[in-house]
C-alpha cells in the first residue's frame, strides 16, 4: 500500500486512511483487513481477496452494494444477519436478564475490562454470524466507545467483514424508573419521555430531540434506535402508555414524523447520499399495526394480554401514525428504515386468511397490508423472543411470546415468519432455527426460491448499514465521543423541552407561581415492596419523593407542617398491576382482575360479563372477564398522603405534583387541593422551576383524564377520545389538549389544530 495517509489511534490500535473527496476509512490492526488503492482512492479489502468487490466500493449506491454482498453471502451468513441479539449490558451483569461471562467467569471475578467482549458475544458473532446487537446499560461513554471498537474489530476480521449494527431502546429519559427503557445509563442529555414530548404539542421539539439524540447515539456507536413507539394508546390502562405519543392519531403521526426525521436525516458535510450519513440513525418504529388496544388494557408481553380487540371497528385509525407519519417523511430518507410489529394478536383483522396469530406471524398484516398496500420495503423485525416457547406461568415476563402459534416448533415459527414477510428475529442469538426454516422452504418451494427470499431480507438489512457509512469506518474515538455525549448545549435543550412538557391542570386563586424562600412541607412517600417488570423484587421504601437538596435551592424545607407556608405532595399514577393475579386463581377465580386508574380500592361492577377474546386451549381461559373483582393499587397511600397533608396544613395551600404514566382519576383528591402540576418524567429541578416562575407552564394533556372508573370500563379499547373527562372545582374539564398557563386556559395555534370539538 503506497502513499496512504494514516493516523494511528495508539490506544485502540485503529488506523484511519483519508480519502480525498471521499470517506475516511477506519480499520483495526487486528482484523487482517488491508487497504487497496485504485484510481486515486482507497478501499477496504473486507473479504481479503485482494480486489475491490462492488460491496467494498463506496462510490456505488447502498442498493448496489447490498445486492452484491447478499449474493456473496452463504445462507449461514444471511441467517446470522437476520438475528437481533438479546439485551447486552456493558459490562455484563453477573446474574439476571443481562448476565454474561468473561472466560467462563463473572465480570467481577474475571478481571476483565468493562469494554471487553463477553463469551456470549464472541460466540454469536463468530458461530452464528450475528451482526445486530441490542445494547442496554453502559458504564460510561468511554466504555461504550471502547466496547464498540472491540465489537467492530472482531466483526471486521470475521467472514465478509460486515460491521455490527448496534442499537438501543430509548435512553434519554429524565425519569430513570420509567419502564421499558432498559437503555438508561451513561452520561447523556435528558429529555421528556415520549408522552412528555407529545405534551409539548410541538413536533419541532421531537425533531430536535431526534437530531441531538442521533448525534449522541453515533458517538456511542449506536446506529439503530428501537423507537419511536407510535401506537395510539386508545386504552387508558395500558402500561406502555407512557412510551407513546398519547391517544390521538394526528398528534402521534406528527410527532412520529418529526422524531424519525430528526433521527435519520444528515445534512451538509455529514450527508453521504439521499439524506443518510454520519449523523443518521435508523429508526425502528413500533409497533405495527398498533398495540394500544389490548383487551381491558392488558399487555401482550404476557400471555394474559395477548389479544388486541376492536369493539369500535377502529383498526384503520391505528395505522395513521405509520402511514401519515413515520412512512411519510418530508426529508430525503422518505420513511422509517425499520418497523417492529407488536406481540399482540389483532383479533379478527385478517380478511384474507382469517388467522388470529401474533402480528409478525400474520401474512395479511405484513405482506398484504404493510408491504403491498402501503409499499413499505424497509426492514421488518419481530418483537423480542416471539419464536421461543411460552413460559409455564402465564404472567412470566421472561420467556417466549409465540401468541397464536404455540403449537408450532421453534423452527416452524421462524419459517412462518419468513413467509409472512419478516426479515429479522428480535431477541434471537442462534441461527440454527433459521437454517431449519430454510430447509423447510426448499422442501416446499425449491432452493432457488428460498435463496431469493433470503437475499431479499439480506438486502434490506444491509442497506441500513451501508447508508450510515460504517462499512467504511465503524470506529469512534473516546475523546470525541466524551465531548459529544451530554454536551452542555444538548443538556440545556433537553431541559427546556422538559419545561415545555409540564402541564398545569389546576391553579385555584392563582396560587402559582410561588415566591422563592417560602417554607415548604414535603411529606415522605411510602413505597411497598414489590416487583419490577422483569419480576425482580423491589424493596420497601419510606423516603422523600424528590431530591431534597434540589428543593432547598428553591424553598426552605421543613418536616413540621405548622412551620410551612404550603404543602407540596409528590404522587404517581395508580399502580394496580397488569390485570392478572395468582391470588385470584388460588381463590378459585380465572386469574383476571381489573386494572385500576383510581387510588382507592376498585371493584369492577361495570366490567364486561364476557371477554371479547380468550384462549380455548386446555389450561388457558376463554372468558377473561373480571367483573365484580376488586384491586387496590400498590401506591394507594399516595392518596392518603394528599389527604393527610391537606389535614395537617389546616387551610394553608396544598400543591400536588403528579407523575403521569397513564390517564388518572383525580376526583378522589382534586377538589381539596389548590394546584396540580402534571409531568411525564422530568428532572426535579424542572418542577421547581415551574412552581417558581422559572418558566411558565405551557404543556397540554396528550390524553383524556377520566372522570371515574365507570367511564374507563365503558370506553372502547380501540377508540380514542371516548371517555367522560374529569371536571374540576374551577370549572375546567381535563380533556385532550387541555392545560393552563398563568393567565388561564391555554388557547393557541396548538389547541386550534389538535383540540377536538364535541
Amino acid at each position: 500500500m503506497k502513499n496512504v495517509k494514516t493516523k494511528i489511534d495508539t490506544e485502540d490500535h485503529i488506523k484511519y486512511v483519508e480519502n480525498k473527496g471521499g470517506p475516511t476509512l477506519g480499520y483495526s490492526e487486528t482484523s487482517g483487513v488491508t487497504i487497496i488503492q485504485k484510481d486515486g482512492h482507497f478501499f477496504k479489502d473486507l473479504n481479503k481477496d485482494g480486489k475491490i468487490d462492488k460491496y467494498e466500493d463506496w462510490r456505488l449506491t447502498p442498493e448496489e452494494r447490498a445486492k452484491d454482498l447478499a449474493s456473496k453471502m452463504t445462507i449461514e451468513q444471511i441467517a446470522g444477519l437476520m438475528l437481533y441479539s438479546r439485551h447486552q449490558a456493558v459490562p455484563a451483569g453477573s446474574k439476571g436478564w443481562f448476565a454474561g461471562t468473561y472466560g467462563g467467569r463473572s465480570y467481577e471475578e474475571s478481571g476483565a475490562n468493562p469494554w471487553d467482549l463477553t463469551d456470549e458475544q464472541i460466540e454469536f458473532l463468530s458461530k452464528d454470524n450475528l451482526r445486530h446487537i441490542l445494547v442496554t446499560t453502559v458504564e460510561s461513554p468511554e466504555t461504550a466507545v471502547r466496547w464498540n471498537n472491540n465489537i467492530q474489530a472482531f466483526a471486521e476480521g470475521t467472514g465478509l467483514g460486515i460491521p455490527a449494527n448496534n442499537s438501543s431502546d430509548p435512553r434519554h429519559g429524565s425519569d430513570s424508573s420509567t419502564e421499558f427503557n432498559a437503555g438508561a445509563g451513561g452520561n447523556i442529555s435528558m429529555w421528556p419521555e415520549p408522552l412528555g414530548l407529545a405534551a409539548t404539542f410541538i413536533p419541532e421539539v421531537a425533531e430536535r430531540f431526534g437530531e441531538i439524540a442521533s448525534k449522541e447515539y453515533r458517538a456511542l456507536g449506536i446506529t439503530t434506535a428501537l423507537s419511536p413507539q407510535i401506537d395510539i394508546a386508545t386504552d387508558p390502562r395500558w402500561f406502555r402508555f407512557n412510551g407513546t405519543f398519547g391517544e390521538d392519531s394526528q398528534l402521534s403521526a406528527d410527532m412520529a414524523q418529526a422524531y424519525v426525521e430528526g433521527f435519520q436525516n444528515s445534512a451538509g458535510d455529514k450527508e453521504i447520499a439521499e439524506g443518510w450519513g454520519y449523523n443518521s440513525v435508523n429508526a425502528m418504529v413500533k409497533h405495527w399495526p398498533g398495540g394500544g388496544s389490548g383487551e381491558s388494557g392488558r399487555d401482550a408481553h404476557y400471555g394474559y394480554g395477548k389479544f388486541a380487540v376492536y369493539p369500535g371497528g377502529n383498526f384503520e385509525e391505528h395505522l395513521i401514525p405509520f402511514t401519515e407519519g413515520a412512512f411519510n417523511l418530508p426529508g430525503k430518507t422518505k420513511m422509517a428504515s425499520a418497523v417492529m410489529p407488536y406481540y399482540t394478536i389483532s383479533m379478527e383483522q385478517d380478511p384474507v386468511n382469517g388467522e388470529n396469530v401474533g402480528n409478525s406471524y400474520n401474512s395479511y398484516l405484513i405482506n398484504d397490508l404493510l408491504r403491498k398496500r402501503y409499499g413499505y420495503d424497509g426492514v421488518v423485525c419481530t418483537d423480542w423472543i416471539i419464536t421461543a416457547d411460552e413460559p409455564e406461568n402465564i404472567d412470566t415476563f421472561v420467556g417466549g411470546k409465540p401468541w397464536g402459534v404455540e403449537n408450532l416448533t421453534v423452527a416452524e415459527r421462524h419459517y412462518k415468519l419468513i413467509l409472512a414477510g419478516v426479515d429479522q428475529f428480535g431477541g434471537n442469538n442462534e441461527a440454527g432455527p433459521i437454517l431449519e426454516a430454510y430447509q423447510m422452504g426448499i422442501a416446499e418451494f425449491g432452493e432457488a426460491w428460498m435463496r431469493k427470499r433470503f437475499e431479499e431480507s439480506a438486502v434490506r438489512l444491509l442497506k441500513n448499514i451501508f447508508r450510515l457509512g460504517i462499512f467504511e469506518n465503524p470506529y469512534i474515538k473516546v475523546e470525541e465521543s466524551v465531548h459529544e455525549v451530554g454536551k452542555p448545549e444538548y443538556m440545556q435543550e433537553g431541559y427546556e423541552a422538559q419545561l415545555k412538557s409540564i402541564v398545569m391542570l389546576k391553579n385555584r386563586n392563582s396560587i402559582l407561581p410561588l415566591n422563592k424562600e417560602k417554607v415548604v412541607y414535603i411529606p415522605k412517600k411510602y413505597t411497598p415492596a414489590g416487583k419490577d417488570w422483569f419480576g425482580n423484587p423491589t424493596p420497601e421504601k419510606f423516603e422523600y419523593p424528590v431530591n431534597i437538596d434540589v428543593a432547598r435551592k428553591y424553598f426552605k424545607v421543613t418536616d413540621n407542617p405548622e412551620d410551612a407556608d404550603f404543602g407540596l405532595v409528590f404522587i404517581s399514577t395508580p399502580k394496580s398491576g397488569t390485570g392478572y393475579s395468582h391470588d385470584d386463581v388460588k381463590e378459585g377465580g380465572n386469574g383476571y382482575v381489573p386494572i385500576s386508574l383510581q387510588y382507592k380500592p376498585y371493584t369492577a361492577i361495570y366490567a364486561r360479563e364476557k371477554s371479547l377474546a380468550g384462549d380455548a386451549r386446555e389450561g388457558d381461559v376463554l372468558n377473561r372477564s373480571y367483573k365484580g373483582k376488586t384491586v387496590t393499587p400498590s401506591n394507594t397511600k399516595d392518596l392518603d398522603m394528599v389527604v393527610e397533608t391537606v389535614e395537617v396544613m389546616k387551610g394553608k395551600p396544598v400543591i400536588v405534583s403528579l407523575l403521569l404514566s397513564n390517564p388518572t382519576v383525580v376526583d378522589e383528591f382534586e377538589k381539596n387541593v389548590d394546584a396540580i402540576i402534571a409531568n411525564f418524567g422530568v428532572q426535579d429541578q424542572a418542577i421547581f422551576d415551574i412552581l417558581t416562575d422559572g418558566a411558565e407552564p405551557s404543556g397540554l394533556l396528550p390524553m383524556q383524564m377520566p372522570a371515574n372508573m365507570k367511564t374507563v370500563e365503558d370506553q372502547l379499547e380501540d377508540v380514542a377520545h371516548d371517555m367522560e373527562c374529569h371536571a374540576d372545582s374551577e370549572g375546567h374539564v381535563y380533556d385532550f389538549a387541555f392545560g393552563l398557563n398563568w393567565a388561564g386556559r391555554i388557547q393557541d395555534d396548538r389547541t386550534k389544530k389538535y383540540q377536538k370539538t364535541k
